[in-house]
């Protein structure tokens, strides 16, 4: 089991990966479920396949998506559980926010 400190870094490389508009272009390339080239995944934009796999070096490295080889060329494929950790991240985080406030406004309402 990771560490709490292991935990976070590599929930913040998850946010860090997700706030880049280009990596969420590519994302939402991938969603499908169907591993994608390099090639492919620069198709309709104006990104050069150095800057696409720079882009997938990030995410790859978050572990959202995962590489393998076919031939000569990598294919790369959406892994979605950070993701999910992430969003039960912003839950739990939401849940704490909401107590809070409700705690607030049970003071701020006291006769």
């Amino acid at each position: 089991m990771p560490s709490a400190a292991a935990a976070l870094r590599a929930r913040a490389s998850v946010f860090a990966a997700l706030g880049d508009e280009t990596r969420l272009g590519l994302l939402a390339k991938l969603v499908d479920g169907e591993p994608l080239s390099i090639a492919r995944l620069t198709e309709g934009t104006r990104l050069t396949r150095q800057a696409v796999s720079k882009h997938l070096r990030v995410l790859e490295d978050a572990g959202i998506v995962a590489s393998t080889k076919a031939g000569r060329e990598s294919r790369f494929a959406l892994d979605p559980r950070p993701i999910v950790g992430a969003q039960e991240y912003l839950g739990h985080v939401a849940r704490q926010w909401d107590t809070a406030l409700a705690r607030l406004k049970a003071l701020v309402e006291e006769p």
